[in-house]
């Protein structure tokens, strides 16, 4: 009887990532293969590479050589967004086997009828114009918690990014599909999804190229607010000139919908913004949250920023720092600017000295500690339904409310995976939250 070889992932970057990591998962435990932690021994590992952190090639090289630390044998393969944009360079580490690009990556096991070690890495990978269908997939790991794409790909053209030349077109999965998904996700006893995507405000396009919206994102989530078995959804990240006011009073009223929401502004600056060839102005921006807190006064809202843009001057980061420091929002999270091979932003004019971007990080990473105390602060003596997670942490469970505010407590494993009516009572010293049950806790 032949032994059933083993298969380990490692997911680099972003939710989407994790949602196609996991759907590639259980392709290979289709094709009979048994998937184990990335630290334990295996025959095969898989990496899903990002192509938004800063040192992507640095992390990438460590990872190959813890793999072959444990199984100097293994075959590796790279997937992901990286091994779409870099391909030979992934292929040049010592260890790699295979680099599969943006269109492969769905087809890796019909890739791999020899995992005899290679003395160069295989590359595989299409021209980014090939990428014009869409894959579905969800992640399910985490008990508490699932994934699920619905959309793929970018028709934005902002400076700074590389993501339309990693992942393709704006494309989406069918209303139906999401649906289906969803209702899979439901039967395995995961009491939340969240929404991901690349820019899922403009979900509805459909494949190859098609500009037509088939359906909205408002209709996406009228419809899933119907799907039976789920407690909570929650929308990942959402462009704020995508996010309408229809979808803002429909969540504030939704059965499943959290008040919590992620919105992209990059900068606080009209004229960097500009030079990012945003889609909006900070005026919308502003607007944007606005409506949010008169319809949800406690929904949580986070920003992603990024400081040290070129031409971001002096005056123009404390714009932005100020802009920010006067904004009902709720964290931030900063990214310092990093140069892109085949971005117009790596040959402007105006570079900002690396250390002068560090030292604005800094700056904005307190005012996101300031901005998170302040708004747990708000939460104090509200009565909220807290998700527990499943990992004991030094003696504590953690899970955070509908409103993303994150709670603690003693280990209790029954607690796992189950949601709890609370009253938060204070801020402890790391930070945290702690809180009185309303009621004796419902076990799983």
């Amino acid at each position: 009887m032949m032994t059933r070889q083993k298969v380990a992932f490692y997911t680099l970057g972003c939710k989407l990532n994790f949602s196609e990591t996991s759907t590639i998962a259980r392709d290979f435990e289709n094709e009979g293969f048994d998937r184990v932690d990335f630290t334990d021994p295996a025959d095969i590992y898989v990496i899903n590479t990002c192509s938004v952190t800063d040192n992507a090639d640095k992390r990438f090289k460590t990872i190959v050589k813890q793999t072959q630390k444990v199984n100097p044998k293994a075959f590796v393969a790279a997937v992901g967004c990286y091994a779409q944009l870099k391909p030979q360079e992934l292929a040049d580490v010592d260890g790699v086997d295979l680099v599969l690009g943006a269109t492969e990556k769905f087809k890796i096991t019909d890739y791999l009828n020899d995992l005899s070690k290679n003395d160069f890495g295989e590359v595989h990978s299409c021209e980014i114009e090939d990428a014009d269908f869409y894959v579905g997939s969800y992640s399910i790991g985490d008990r508490t918690r699932a994934f699920l794409k619905v959309q793929d790909g970018c028709d934005y053209k902002c400076t700074y990014c590389t993501i339309p030349l990693a992942r393709g077109i704006s494309r989406s999965d069918t209303l139906q599909n999401v649906l289906k998904n969803a209702k899979e996700i439901s039967e395995q006893n995961i009491k939340e999804i969240v929404l991901t995507g690349v820019n899922i405000g403009d979900y509805g396009k459909g494949e190859f190229g098609n500009k037509k919206h088939e359906h909205t994102f408002y209709e996406l989530v009228q419809g899933l607010d119907t799907v039976e078995g789920i407690e909570r959804l929650r929308i990942s990240s959402i462009e704020p000139n995508l996010l309408k006011n229809e979808t803002i009073d429909f969540v504030s009223k939704s059965r499943t919908f959290v008040p919590h929401f992620h919105i992209p502004l990059q900068s606080g600056s009209n004229t960097i913004l500009k030079l990012m060839r945003r889609r909006y102005m900070k005026e919308l921006y502003v607007d944007r949250v606005t409506k949010i807190k008169d319809v949800m006064p406690d929904a949580c809202i986070g920003v992603d920023v990024i400081v040290g843009f070129p031409g971001e001057t002096d005056e123009l980061f404390l714009e932005t720092y100020h802009f920010l420091a006067e904004l009902n929002i709720s964290y931030l999270h900063v990214f310092t600017y990093s140069e892109r091979d085949n971005t117009q932003a790596a040959n402007m004019e105006g570079v900002v000295p690396k250390n002068v971007r560090s030292k604005r990080s800094k700056m904005l990473r307190g005012l996101s500690v300031k901005k998170r105390r302040a708004f747990y602060e708000s939460q104090i003596g509200t009565h909220r339904t807290v998700l527990f997670e499943g990992e004991n942490k030094e003696g504590y469970i953690h899970g955070f409310t509908e409103n993303y505010v994150k709670v603690k407590a003693p280990w209790n494993p029954e607690l796992v995976n189950t949601l709890q009516e609370v009253n938060l009572t204070k801020i402890d010293e790391d930070g945290l939250v702690r809180f009185s049950f309303v009621s004796q806790p419902l076990t799983a």
